[in-house]
């Protein structure tokens, strides 16, 4: 399926006021896929930021975050050579992806019944990140960037084959970068660090729970939402988390 989304200079004034929120949350500047797409749900960008709100402006979301990056076995590639901005861009990913997969593993455990735990120490969100490069939607690519896309989403084994992570999008702004990929990146190395990042996050899930502030009455569009959550929860963004921090290590 194609997820629908609301992009940010689609926002309408209310939901930009959120997606403000979550960029200063988050340290980012750029809102992830997850939230783009509860927002084209009515009421679910809502429910999601009243929940999450309170862990991302007192810095336990971001204190759950570097604890699930600590967690992860990150893979080895050989090193990178890449252009100004990539290594940047990668850190936005980095920040977010992990940020994101601490909270929405949260209000998902939550949702299910998990209960609240010790609260883990919080940690600063840390200096806004650049702005990265527009992010090209992928029938704006070229043939051969799309198919480079493609085909390193596969290598994911997502449930929903039609998802691409963001990321591979974003480098198609290099196309050397996003031609090079799959020569460095082993696609074993993928599943065994996605595990990692979703137990560690998981593990982290109370202690989050308890700051969360609590769960709105459920809109009629949570039923569409909840397999969402869990696709990106427990495949897209854990899964990236390995690709992100290995790319991290390459490039330095």
């Amino acid at each position: 399926m194609s997820l629908a989304e609301i992009r940010e200079a689609d926002a309408s004034p209310a939901i930009a006021s959120i997606y403000a929120g979550l960029r200063a949350g988050v340290g980012v500047a750029q809102v992830n896929l997850i939230w783009r797409h509860a927002a084209a749900l009515p009421g679910v960008l809502d429910w999601l930021w009243a929940q999450a709100r309170p862990v991302l402006d007192s810095g336990a979301a971001a204190g759950a975050r570097d604890r699930i990056a600590a967690r992860v076995a990150v893979p080895v590639l050989a090193r990178v050579d890449a252009p100004d901005g990539v290594a940047e861009l990668v850190e936005t990913y980095n920040r977010g992806n992990l940020t994101n997969l601490a909270v929405l593993t949260a209000v998902r455990l939550r949702l299910a019944g998990v209960a609240p735990g010790a609260p883990g120490a919080a940690a600063p969100i840390g200096a806004m990140l650049p702005p990265p490069p527009a992010l090209p939607r992928l029938a704006d690519l070229s043939e051969e960037a799309a198919v480079q896309a493609r085909g390193l989403a596969a290598r994911h084994g997502l449930s929903d084959a039609s998802v691409v992570p963001s990321l591979y999008l974003h480098l198609a702004h290099w196309p050397q970068l996003l031609a090079a990929l799959p020569g460095v990146m082993a696609a074993e190395a993928i599943a065994p660090a996605r595990d990692a990042a979703i137990a560690a996050a998981e593990a982290e899930a109370p202690g989050l729970i308890a700051g969360l502030a609590p769960a709105p009455v459920p809109p009629e569009s949570l039923d569409a939402f909840r397999p969402i959550l869990a696709l990106f929860t427990r495949e897209v963004i854990p899964g990236m988390v390995g690709v992100g921090l290995a790319l991290r290590r390459a490039l330095s």
